[in-house]
């Protein structure tokens, strides 16, 4: 695809990602178009007095909540990266309706709004937290996924593909535990919830470039999963503040001891490539477009406990001192 002649609009693209993600393209990529599209009038505000008023930028004010505003935001589009989303785990079980408003009825509003102005590409972000989900946010993200991966079955014969990326955390980015680990510092203590929990961890940098990397590469229905390192929250605590005590305070609402990022069941429908796997869609109408690559073992299973890589806390807090800084996703 020729990214100078594409017009880009970004849903939720005043987050920590998006704004890494208009900076990519406007750096390295030089889109016709790039619409911003959020509800926080603030944050666009202030995402523009923050260098972000490149000539191409446009800024679009509504709710992916509201189906007329986005149909209109997105006439003349030829992609889409859908990234808005409610994603505090605490906040959608406290909050379920708002949750499933945004995370579920938000993302079929993106969908129709794209197959009635037909855009050509629409690939949605997604997390480990909607593998076998226990909280509401991973549910809902859950049906965002078969939505959009199921969506494909409404193109007909027009070039339209609809796929789905699917990461685990992101460092440093925006409510992230880093940054509680950091306003907890002054007290000498610092909180985790289970000494033996895991988590999949990649930059804000690694994660616009697989996204970028998948829409470059997609063909409809498929859900692209990077492959990325693991870390213990423990060991990220006393990587981050060695001098505190830690506490344990018991896992909370909805929050797993480890995440998954490929189920078994799913490993019977995936590709294994060098840097990411590629789950194709398990429905027989959808023809197996992905010959390449190679099949994941029987029983295959991507968790965070049983990675083959670990980041340790040297690695850590090299990536935190330049976490924009290109790297390649490990293999």
């Amino acid at each position: 695809m020729k990214w100078e002649d594409t017009k880009v609009l970004i849903t939720g693209a005043t987050g920590s990602f998006g704004k890494n993600l208009v900076r990519k393209l406007l750096d390295k990529y030089h889109p016709a178009v790039i619409r911003i599209f959020s509800r926080d009038e603030l944050k666009q505000y202030e995402m523009r007095g923050n260098g972000y008023d490149h000539k191409s930028l446009r800024y679009f004010i509504g709710d992916i909540r509201d189906y007329s505003r986005l149909k209109l935001a997105v006439r003349d589009v030829d992609v889409i990266i859908h990234a808005a989303a409610l994603k505090q785990v605490p906040s959608c079980e406290y909050n379920p309706f708002e949750a499933i408003k945004t995370n579920i009825i938000g993302s079929q509003n993106v969908i129709r709004a794209a197959l009635e102005n037909n855009v050509q590409k629409i690939l949605a972000l997604s997390t480990d937290k909607s593998v076998n989900p226990v909280n509401l946010y991973g549910a809902t993200k859950l049906c965002a996924e078969k939505l959009f991966i199921n969506a494909n079955s409404y193109v007909g014969d027009r070039d339209i593909r609809l796929s789905c990326v699917r990461y685990g955390n992101v460092l440093a980015s925006r409510g992230s535990v880093i940054q509680l680990f950091e306003k907890q510092k002054e007290s000498g203590t610092v909180t985790v919830t289970d000494r033996r929990m895991t988590r999949f961890w990649l930059t804000l940098e690694q994660s616009v470039e697989f996204v970028i990397d998948s829409i470059e590469k997609m063909k409809g229905g498929e859900v692209f999963i990077p492959k990325v390192p693991s870390m213990k929250i423990i060991d990220l605590a006393k990587t981050i503040v060695p001098d505190c005590s830690v506490k344990e305070v018991g896992i909370r609402p909805g929050e797993k001891i480890h995440e998954i990022l490929v189920t078994k069941d799913e490993s019977r429908f995936g590709r294994e490539y060098q840097d990411h796997f590629l789950i194709e869609p398990s429905h027989p109408a959808y023809e197996k477009n992905w010959r390449d690559g190679k099949d994941m073992p029987d029983g295959f299973e991507y968790r965070s406990d049983k990675n083959d890589t670990w980041l340790t806390g040297p690695e850590l807090l090299e990536l935190l001192k330049n976490p924009s800084a290109p790297r390649k996703i490990k293999s």
